[in-house]
């Protein structure tokens, strides 16, 4: 193998042909000379240093070869791990996703009733499982649905049945095809987030759809609503009402539009927790639950003022509620009255004269012998919301109040 040697020692090589190279060569070992080396051993030290560069260069060279080497193979491992994680969570994201019919949020809320809770906005397709009872569990069992026979027939005492999107419905079970009545469950369908109700109408932002008042502070209230004309057919589910986990009893109005509660524990105390009340609306399978919550002095609203009458032609009196609290003087009232153009009514925001008293009796002095005069009242201490509207109508010197 030819040996490769640096271009000085080629140098050395040649001086013994050539005047020329010979004095440069001569300079040369006249130079080593001063330092106590032979030509001889100058030149092979010379040599082996550049023979010794020349490895360095090459070790560098490859040095450098091998890192890159490296660190292409470093960034493609990189790009397939990336890759393989890629693959994983998108695995992942798909089973999660496809798992929802296999694994869907059904919730008993009563005995006989199951709640689905579907996305709003997704179509969805769901199996719920139903049993008939534990003590139908060896004999034969028939389903039916909305009282219909199911085809192709269910039959078992525990059977799975497919829920689409919002079409579910009361599910009954028989000793045969039309034999007798033995168990039921409604399967009734909640869209999940609950805000976009179709059931109840909000009267005001501020009162949403549950409206509630109390006459007085001994801890009985009302609570109404009202259903929108497309589902005036929708019924009350269920209702409850509790302050601070302790459950207050309420009794449903017979046209199902409101509620009668009683809380027991709260008679003239001072108020620590707010009561809350859900109203559970469905129509056909479509369920919504609208709560509200409040503390009892929010909604305190007096009765309408009765005994309003007029003396002196001027001056116009009433009474106290009969439903107030008593004493008066501790549990005081301060009225609103208001006179307007005969022929208005009391709602009217262009009023003649407006102002408000304490006294339970006001006197007007206008020239003008024909108006309405009205009164109502509210809590003073805590300025609740105001009673209805008393009114007498004043028409010359008849008066009807």
């Amino acid at each position: 193998m030819p040996l490769v040697i640096p271009t000085e020692g080629v140098l050395h090589q040649q001086s013994f042909t050539g005047k020329t190279k010979h004095t440069h060569t001569h300079a040369r070992t006249h130079a080593h000379a001063e330092v106590g080396f032979s030509p001889l051993q100058a030149d092979i030290n010379t040599a082996t240093a550049g023979w010794a560069n020349t490895d360095t260069s090459a070790q560098s060279s490859h040095l450098t070869l091998n890192k890159s080497a490296h660190g292409l193979e470093f960034g493609s491992r990189l790009i397939c791990t990336m890759r393989t994680l890629f693959l994983v969570v998108l695995c992942a994201a798909l089973c999660y996703a496809s798992s929802d019919d296999n694994q869907p949020d059904v919730e008993t809320l009563m005995s006989n009733v199951l709640v689905l809770r579907v996305p709003h906005g997704k179509g969805s397709r769901v199996y719920v499982n139903l049993t008939c009872g534990e003590a139908y569990q060896n004999q034969p069992v028939f389903w039916k649905k909305n009282g219909e026979a199911l085809k192709p027939a269910l039959q078992g005492n525990q059977v799975r049945v497919l829920v689409v999107e919002m079409i579910a419905g009361n599910y009954t079970c028989h000793h045969s095809p039309d034999g007798q009545y033995l168990n039921h469950t409604m399967i009734l369908v909640q869209l999940d987030p609950d805000n976009r109700t179709v059931i109840l109408q909000e009267k005001s932002p501020k009162e949403g759809h549950i409206q509630c008042s109390a006459p007085n502070y001994k801890g009985s209230f009302h609570c109404s609503w009202t259903r929108t004309p497309d589902r005036s057919n929708a019924a009350v589910l269920m209702v409850k009402a509790e302050r601070y986990l302790e459950k207050i009893p309420c009794v449903l109005d017979a046209d199902g539009s409101g509620v009668h509660c009683q809380d027991t524990n709260c008679q003239h105390n001072e108020e620590q927790n707010s009561i809350s009340i859900t109203v559970y609306m469905y129509s056909y399978s479509r369920l919504e639950a609208y709560t509200k919550t409040f503390y009892l002095r929010d909604i305190v609203r007096p009765a309408k003022l009765p005994n309003l009458r007029i003396s002196d032609g001027r001056l116009f009196s009433w009474s106290y509620p009969e439903s107030w609290e008593k004493p008066c003087s501790y549990f005081r009232l301060q009225f609103q009255v208001k006179v307007v153009r005969n022929g208005q009514s009391c709602t009217d925001e262009h009023p003649i004269l407006q102002n408000t008293t304490e006294h339970a009796q006001y006197e007007v002095n206008l020239k003008t012998r024909r108006y309405v005069f009205c009164v109502r009242a509210q809590d003073k201490f805590t300025s609740g919301p105001f009673s209805h509207w008393s009114n007498c109508t004043v028409n010359q010197a008849k008066v009807e109040c």
